[in-house]
């Protein structure tokens, strides 16, 4: 435990520094308009899928970074992030393409035209600039490996720092509207990605990991960490996508329902953000177990992360659900026409959310053990299973009443935005349950001897 903690603690601060990020784009959108919030809610977990899907490289870094410096390899760890780089800068037309489809994106979910052309006002040049994210996260990720948790950290403040002077300027000082609040995130990252690799090809790594000297691209490198990063992608990547969906039906409900469900998922992200760093010390510090063949130690590690993910999470939901009436104002423009159901409606939906988490933090800490581990490909089936055969049709019966949604001759039973939640808590009680059984089956430990019988 204490070895997490030692760990985790700036990996905790980084996170909670994207919690920040994300809590201040809401905040500046909501002081746009409660349409504008509905309108980002629409596309804003789609933006995060994309990332992951293209970008799970930066996942790989981590893990094989950590390996390398747990077996004593520091030129390898280098070799992996420069990899990782690659194949991140050669995911940028994927990007490219993504920005310029995102009508046909949203196409099939019959919303309201306004807020169909705000959302789309924020797609265009949030896609187009995120490759700037993902390679800033293949780099930072090579800190997290090495275990100098407080780089990424110090980065990341920086970029919240430039992201709010960006979002101030952009949206209100040039008029860009939402898509100021897209294009001051692209900056950020810009500003982001320029002090991580300045850092990485410093004079105080040169000697020990030649980082400098590992630039060139090598196919071996980027296929190991292209074929490991593409399943660690996808796992949350498709628990995303189900979100995604989600967040749209309760946008195609109405612009209350949409805005509400964006704002309690921001103010959650207060504890699943911070989470993801507790976890992801899980995730350094049983790869360095992994690669010093020390099997018990990972073990160990492993649970302590899930228990610490479980507290946290557990303790920070609760909070935010008896401090509803305090916090929610924030985010919604004082006097707007839909402020006061907006409000209301948020207040409900975070003691869902409260309920839910203890089981998020189980399915958070198992999964980036396991990914630590290298065990990547069952986790994604199991979340495959889950996400589209249990989450997405129970979300969309518990939403809709008779003549709304997307499929016809289907139950509905027209729930509203509560529905919906419901089902969200029923989907990440499932999701936790299984992933916490499958670190405990110990199959990892079969998948490692594999690969070195390999």
């Amino acid at each position: 435990m204490r070895a997490v903690i030692a760990l985790a603690l700036p990996l905790f601060l980084n996170s909670s520094v994207q919690a920040v990020l994300n809590l201040t784009d809401t905040w500046f959108l909501g002081r746009i308009s409660t349409a504008a919030v509905a309108a980002v809610g629409a596309v804003y977990w789609f933006v995060v899928v994309f990332v992951l899907v293209f970008g799970g490289v930066a996942m790989a870094v981590q893990t094989l970074v950590a390996q390398a410096y747990g077996a004593g390899d520091r030129e390898s760890a280098a070799r992996a992030t420069w990899a990782g780089l690659w194949v991140a800068l050669g995911m940028a037309p994927f990007y490219v393409v993504a920005s310029l489809s995102g009508g046909m994106l949203l196409s099939p979910f019959r919303l309201d035209a306004q807020l169909q052309g705000l959302a789309l006002e924020f797609w265009f040049p949030r896609m187009l600039t995120a490759v700037l994210g993902v390679s800033l996260w293949a780099v930072s990720s090579f800190f997290s490996g090495i275990g100098r948790t407080g780089v990424p950290l110090l980065i990341m403040l920086g970029v919240a720092a430039v992201n709010a002077v960006l979002n101030q300027l952009f949206i209100f000082g040039l008029g860009w509207g939402v898509a100021g609040a897209a294009w001051a995130t692209g900056a950020a990252q810009l500003f982001g990605l320029a002090v991580a690799l300045r850092l990485f090809l410093g004079r105080a790594l040169r000697e020990e990991y030649r980082c400098h000297k590992a630039w060139r691209p090598n196919w071996r490198d980027m296929r190991a960490a292209f074929l490991l990063g593409l399943p660690m992608g996808l796992v949350p990547a498709l628990d995303v996508a189900s979100l995604a969906l989600f967040q749209v039906m309760q946008v195609a409900l109405g612009e209350i329902a949409g805005a509400a469900t964006l704002i309690v998922m921001m103010m959650t992200s207060i504890a699943y953000m911070p989470a993801v760093g507790i976890a992801s010390a899980g995730t350094t510090l049983v790869g360095q177990a992994i690669g010093a063949g020390d099997k018990a130690w990972a073990t160990r590690v492993g649970n302590a992360a899930i228990k610490l993910n479980v507290a946290y999470m557990g303790m920070v939901s609760l909070a935010l659900a008896l401090g509803a009436s305090w916090f929610l104002p924030v985010f919604v423009a004082a006097g707007g026409a839909n402020a006061a159901q907006t409000i209301a409606l948020g207040g409900t939906l975070l003691w869902f959310a409260a309920a839910y988490q203890i089981f998020d933090g189980l399915n958070l800490g198992s999964a980036f053990a396991l990914r630590g581990a290298g065990d990547v490909r069952v986790p994604a089936v199991l979340v495959l299973l889950l996400s589209w055969l249990v989450f997405i049709p129970l979300a969309h019966t518990l939403s809709f009443a008779p003549g709304q949604g997307w499929i016809d001759g289907v139950p509905k039973l027209g729930w509203g935005a509560a529905g919906g939640w419901a089902a969200i808590a029923v989907y990440t009680m499932f999701l936790g349950i299984i992933m916490l059984w499958r670190w405990r089956s110990g199959a990892w430990r079969q998948i490692e001897l594999r690969r070195q019988a390999g």
